[in-house]
């Protein structure tokens, strides 16, 4: 099976355009904030309503509030990637709001893609939070559960849940259509582009097909998958997922050892790392093992290129790699 492969991208930046003029207190005019200009469209709707093979990326928000190191690795994608996506506390780790961040980003002209989880929010304060995202610039949401409080790191932690995933999905759609889930009407709607995730080796796959389509009936338009480590497996799901016609992106989840392999394929239900990958790994250390990380990810894209319409990395911690692996996998265009 093969997918549409034309490797561009928009690199328009959004830019912040104060207002001329000086302000003139003492008269009783009251001073104006500074005007952004923003596009209502995102780009990675655009892209993948084109056709256009879509390249993402993930940066880590801090857990505490130095933001430096998160918006330099985001900087380094830029021009590189299509959108970035901002994780909520993910693996129910607390971490700052992921709407700061990809507020940020928006100020730097770059592109995010805002995770919203149903694990810490009632469904009053997910839609705040989404109209809040949609003023401060934010068109993409990825709508989630979230992993029970449990996995994290504050075992006191207690979980919400008034939503799944496919009811955020279905309120991000109502609040498009102008009204609030209690059909109260909004002053002034957004027009979030949803997408929700999938696990492509899940056992059975009707299930997770069954629900890729309860997904895109409550208002998902894209789908970023689970860690792919073995394209032959993911070409069999694309081949049963091409039917709904959807935009599919390949999840690759950068290996930093093979311990981390291991622990993957022990933990995490529909992810399998195989044998060999792991061999790879252990044969290699230091710098060796990053360049060797860097072979394994690139080889998968490429791999993954002709079956899906975009691949979503996920560094894990090793973000300076994302640009090496970008050019080593041929995911080039002009800018």
């Amino acid at each position: 099976m093969g997918l549409r492969n034309t490797l561009r991208v928009d690199p328009g930046q959004w830019t912040a355009e104060c207002l001329a003029g000086d302000q003139n207190v003492a008269s009783g005019h009251l001073p104006r904030p500074p005007a952004r200009k923003e596009s209502l469209l995102s780009r990675l709707r655009t892209a993948l309503e084109s056709g256009r093979f879509v390249v993402t990326a993930q940066v880590q928000p801090p857990k505490g509030v130095d933001l430096d190191k998160c918006l330099s690795d985001a900087d380094r994608l830029r021009g590189k990637v299509t959108a970035i996506n901002v994780p909520d506390q993910e693996n129910a780790v607390m971490r700052i709001a992921p709407l700061t961040v990809a507020a940020k980003l928006v100020e730097r002209g770059l592109e995010p893609i805002c995770h919203v989880t149903c694990r810490d929010r009632n469904r009053l304060a997910l839609q705040s939070d989404l109209l809040g995202a949609w003023a401060l610039g934010i068109r993409n949401v990825l709508c989630l559960t979230g992993a029970d409080p449990l996995l994290g790191d504050d075992s006191e932690a207690k979980p919400v849940y008034d939503f799944d995933s496919v009811q955020l999905l279905r309120a991000v759609c109502t609040l498009n259509q102008g009204r609030d889930c209690a059909g109260h009407e909004l002053e002034g709607r957004p027009d979030f582009f949803a997408g929700a995730a999938v696990a492509p080796r899940a056992d059975p796959l009707e299930r997770q097909l069954d629900t890729m389509k309860r997904k895109m009936d409550a208002g998902a338009r894209f789908f970023q998958t689970q860690a792919v480590y073995e394209p032959a497996r993911f070409e069999e799901f694309m081949d049963r997922a091409q039917s709904l016609d959807v935009p599919v992106m390949a999840g690759v989840v950068v290996l930093k050892s093979p311990g981390m392999a291991k622990y993957i394929n022990e933990t995490l239900a529909g992810i399998e790392v195989p044998d060999g990958i792991i061999e790879e790994l252990a044969e290699t250390f230091g710098e060796e093992r990053k360049r060797k990380t860097v072979e394994i990810s690139a080889r998968i894209i490429r791999e993954l290129k002709p079956l899906c319409h975009g691949v979503h990395i996920m560094p894990l911690g090793w973000d300076e790699l994302v640009p090496e692996i970008i050019r080593e996998a041929e995911l080039c265009w002009s800018i």
